[in-house]
C-alpha cells in the first residue's frame, strides 16, 4: 500500500488493514513453523541463509520450471498428499501430477512413502542446500 493511499484512510480504516495483515503473518507462520515447537527452539535465520522452512531454498524453487514450482507449492500448502489429491489442486490429471512429484523426488526436493496401498509426498525438510 502506498503513502498516499493511507493519508486517505481513517485511523479505523488503517488499523483494520493492520490487523488484516497481522491475521495473515499469523496464518503464514502457522504453516511455516511446526506445531509443538516452542518458538524459543527455533533458530533465527541469518541473511545469508537463504533457505524455506521447507527445505526448498529460494533460488532452487524460482529455478524449478512453472509445472514443478506448481505442484511443489500445491505440496508445501496442502502438506503430504497424493499424486490424487494435489491434482485436484493443480486442475492437472493424476498421472501427470504423479509424474512431477516423481521428479521432485529424484532431485530429492520431496520425499515418498507409501501407507498401505497409497504413495505419499512430503516435502523433504533435510535437503536443505545439497
Amino acid at each position: 500500500m502506498r503513502s498516499d493511499q493511507i493519508e486517505k484512510m481513517s485511523e479505523k480504516e488503517i488499523l483494520g488493514k493492520i490487523l488484516e495483515l497481522l491475521v495473515h503473518i499469523d496464518k503464514n507462520l502457522d504453516r511455516l513453523v511446526p506445531k509443538g515447537i516452542p518458538m524459543a527452539h527455533i533458530q533465527p535465520m541469518k541473511a545469508e541463509d537463504n533457505i524455506l522452512p521447507c527445505g526448498l531454498d529460494i533460488m532452487t524453487l524460482l529455478s524449478l520450471p512453472e509445472h514443478l514450482r506448481t505442484t511443489a507449492k500445491a505440496l508445501f500448502d496442502r502438506g503430504p498428499s497424493t499424486a490424487e489429491e494435489i491434482s485436484t489442486i493443480t486442475h492437472k490429471e493424476r498421472a501427470v501430477e504423479s509424474g512431477y512429484l516423481n521428479q521432485l523426488v529424484r532431485m530429492k526436493h520431496v520425499k515418498k512413502y507409501r501407507e498401505g496401498r497409497k504413495v505419499y509426498f512430503c516435502i523433504n525438510h533435510d535437503s536443505g542446500n545439497d
